[in-house]
């Protein structure tokens, strides 16, 4: 089943090496979790400090038959890791609403 999937990215520059790194990840989601319907992910540089850089913050909105998954990962000082983080609590969550289910 096909997933539907939101990116917005905020207060950055969009990437497509992003989008697809996000899109890459969502795959990933998949096989761990088959009846995902949806996910929204937003990827946001709210902080601009100069003396430690862009902070990002990933929010991940999942939407399974009987529930949803919210996941926040912040401060990393790369979007591509926080990503990957927020991508690593979600693969959890999923697992443990798999087992309940």
């Amino acid at each position: 089943m096909a997933v539907q999937l939101q990116i917005t990215v905020r207060e950055m520059p969009h990437s497509e090496a992003l989008e697809a790194e996000i899109r890459r990840k969502v795959a990933g989601l998949q096989r761990v979790h088959s009846r995902i319907t949806a996910i929204r992910a937003t990827v946001e540089a709210p902080h601009h400090h100069h003396q430690q850089g862009n902070q990002y913050t990933v929010k991940l909105d999942i939407r399974v038959p009987g529930g949803e998954i919210m996941v926040n990962r912040d401060h990393a000082e790369d979007a591509y890791v926080a990503v990957r983080d927020a991508f690593q609590a979600a693969r959890r969550r999923l697992i443990e609403h798999a087992r309940r289910g």
